[in-house]
């Protein structure tokens, strides 16, 4: 097992946050020095996470989180984790990973791709880029600086849950997320499902 380089929490600061639909929640933000892959990764702290807490390492989607696009499913994750972390307590990892580590411009060229019926992971190949480029021990450092050595992970990406385990993380259970079907991101869930083990229980899966 590696061992991970220490970071140390670089601020903290309250911020109060307020969803579309009306739901709001305040959270502490942290900051971090000491990552290992020098990007700006922030922890948003939830409820009370004294005991084993809820954590969900959420990749950056500027399509989905900010402008609501409906061709995946990350808006609606995004917010369905805040509320079920601050119900239960725990910690919400924004990570400064755009389009599965590839960044934004080759997302957005990937979106080309399958628009010409490759699926999301194909249209990364054929871009000449990894299908899954994310590397999560910039999230255990930033883990293991907030004090959190044993969690519970809201995912339905088993490697998640495995790069955790392998960076050190006692991952106790994967909680699973809610299923957020629209006509314009079944494939996209699809693949998800085929192509890298996602628990997402999809009736599409056994259309033609």
């Amino acid at each position: 097992m590696p061992e991970l380089p220490a970071a140390t929490p670089r601020a903290r600061v309250r911020v109060p946050l307020r969803f579309q639909d009306g739901y709001g929640v305040d959270a502490d933000v942290v900051t971090f020095h000491g990552l290992t892959d020098g990007q700006e990764h922030v922890a948003l702290v939830l409820g009370d996470p004294s005991t084993t807490p809820l954590v969900r390492l959420h990749s950056e989607c500027l399509t989905g989180d900010v402008f609501g696009s409906a061709r995946c499913d990350c808006g609606p994750q995004l917010r369905e984790a805040v509320e079920q972390i601050a119900t239960r307590g725990g910690v919400l990892l924004y990570l400064r990973q755009e389009g599965r580590g590839i960044g934004l411009y080759n997302k957005l060229d990937a979106y080309a791709l399958q628009d010409e019926g490759l699926d999301t992971y194909a249209a990364n190949t054929a871009l000449g880029l990894p299908e899954d480029a994310r590397d999560y021990t910039s999230a255990a450092q930033m883990l293991a600086a907030l004090g959190i050595s044993s969690l519970d992970l809201l995912s339905n990406n088993p490697d998640k849950a495995e790069q955790l385990r392998a960076l050190g993380v006692d991952v106790q259970r994967r909680v699973p997320t809610g299923v957020f079907t629209t006509a314009h991101n079944v494939r996209y869930l699809r693949a998800k499902v085929l192509q890298t083990r996602h628990t997402l229980p999809l009736p599409e899966l056994n259309a033609g």
